[in-house]
């Protein structure tokens, strides 16, 4: 196994696969934890079906680099999403659930009506499910993937305070004078870049396990907001990298491995949480 692992190293593309991977998965466990403790985790399934479904425009209107068309639309749509689902009659979980469903079935019927493909049915099973997409990064798609993992890193570092607060309790923290709207824009951006950036690895419907196991996974041992994305951080790029080493050996598909390791830390640690106890 570790032969088979030395020679695969040997191709810029398996390198590429797992430094992409291991930024995505970082950045998706810092917001994980945020979204989960709001309530709000199932936000990220909505926005991946968007994504799809920008996406499916982009196919159609033969729009070579997809992330400059699927990147703006999405994070417009998170924006969406946080602006009005106070304001609006329709609310919370149904709001999120309509455009998700709405995204997903609109999407797919662009792809049959204008479809440039002659193996619809496996492109589409491959975007919804992951596929070796990470396996066929550029060096530019690389370097952009990094920049934008930096900065979404850099971001919650900067803010971490403030998204504590929000986090939390947005009543005491707008008593106390914080722009809570202006970071719940912020959240919904950056889960929005994270969504895009994370379709590659995992696919749009497997980015919500991405983005919520790591999480629940480290709430079951640790009780401090810190400790918990620190655990949540570094569980999530230690399953996407096992993740990963096992696709590439067994020949499994990239998310659905990365997501199955999730499952079983999951139960590692709920395993732990009742022996404590």
């Amino acid at each position: 196994m570790l032969e088979t692992l030395y020679q695969y190293f040997q191709f810029p593309f398996v390198r590429y696969a797992l430094i992409v991977g291991t930024l995505i998965a970082l950045c998706s466990s810092l917001l994980g934890v945020t979204l989960v403790l709001k309530r709000f985790s199932f936000i990220g399934d909505g926005l991946s079906h968007v994504a799809f479904g920008a996406m499916a425009i982009a196919g159609v209107l033969r729009i070579t680099n997809d992330m400059l068309f699927v990147m703006p639309v999405t994070v417009a749509c998170a924006i969406l999403l946080l602006r009005t689902g106070k304001r609006a009659r329709i609310k919370g979980d149904a709001a999120v659930a309509m455009i998700s469903v709405g995204a997903l079935a609109v999407g797919y019927l662009l792809l049959n009506l204008f479809s440039t493909s002659t193996n619809l049915s496996g492109d589409v099973c491959a975007t919804l499910l992951g596929s070796t997409s990470i396996l066929t990064l550029t060096r530019a798609e690389v370097w952009l993937c990094a920049g934008l993992s930096v900065a979404v890193v850099a971001l919650f570092v900067v803010f971490y305070n403030r998204i504590f607060a929000v986090t939390f309790d947005e009543d005491f923290a707008r008593a106390v004078g914080s722009k809570v709207e202006a970071y719940n824009l912020l959240i919904a951006v950056v889960v929005a870049v994270i969504i895009v950036l994370a379709m590659n690895l995992v696919g749009s419907l497997l980015i919500s396990a991405l983005i919520i196991f790591p999480a629940l996974s480290a709430m079951r041992v640790f009780k401090s907001f810190r400790g918990v994305t620190v655990c949540s951080a570094v569980l999530s790029v230690g399953c996407a990298v096992a993740g990963m080493l096992i696709s590439i050996v067994g020949g499994t598909p990239v998310g659905s491995t990365i997501v199955a390791v999730d499952i079983v830390m999951f139960f590692v640690f709920a395993g732990v949480e009742r022996l404590r106890r």
